[in-house]
């Protein structure tokens, strides 16, 4: 008798610990999760026809991400893009001044790899709108872009799947605009964006 209820002991033991394991291995997204963005950088490369220079400012930002499977889920997001103060190569010369301060945001279709454990690759896609603010020299009024992003990136989750970790690229397209700066935005632009985010599941 006693050796059975060391079986049923043990049997309890095993079958505990590989539910343990099962719950720690598919810590992932939950059905709303917000995404806070404390460091960044966006970088756009020259103008082809315009030459409008390349350019990089400091990113921050926020997004919600609805997930309706664990594949599929939609997004929005807000990002600020911070001039920051560097060498400008115009056609007439290098100048060294600060690039104005940039808004986008955008809704994405965001796609999950179907995978268990606390590690979740994505792509996403979507479309959305960039404004350039008024900044002396460079940039005389507002402006505002459509855009275009595709990209992806990865999200870590720890044990308990409450919160976690994100690296994130996207490819950048702001449509051009004839009232545009020449600063920025007659032509079509292109640029990357990449930051590092906390993930913090909102309902899971």
């Amino acid at each position: 008798m006693k050796r059975w209820m060391a079986v049923l002991v043990a049997v309890v033991g095993v079958a505990g610990t590989g539910h343990a394991y099962a719950q720690e291995t598919t810590a992932g997204p939950g059905t709303v999760n917000v995404t806070v963005i404390p460091g960044g950088a966006a970088f756009f490369v020259e103008g082809k026809d315009t030459k409008g220079p390349s350019f990089a400012n400091y990113g921050l930002g926020a997004g919600v991400d609805v997930n309706f499977t664990r594949f599929i889920g939609v997004e929005g997001e807000v990002s600020g893009a911070i001039g920051v103060t560097q060498n400008l190569q115009f056609t007439s010369g290098t100048v060294n001044q600060k690039t104005p301060n940039l808004l986008s945001y955008s809704g994405n279709l965001v796609v999950s790899a179907a995978n268990h454990s606390a590690v979740t690759p994505y792509v996403t896609g979507g479309v959305g709108g960039l404004t350039l603010f008024n900044q002396t020299t460079l940039v005389t009024q507002n402006q505002t872009f459509l855009t275009g992003n595709v990209g992806g990136g990865v999200k870590w989750f720890n044990r308990n799947g409450r919160w976690g970790l994100r690296g994130d690229y996207r490819f950048l397209a702001v449509r051009s605009a004839d009232q545009a700066p020449s600063f920025f935005g007659r032509e079509t632009r292109y640029g990357h964006r990449v930051y590092g985010g906390v993930v913090i599941n909102a309902v899971r």
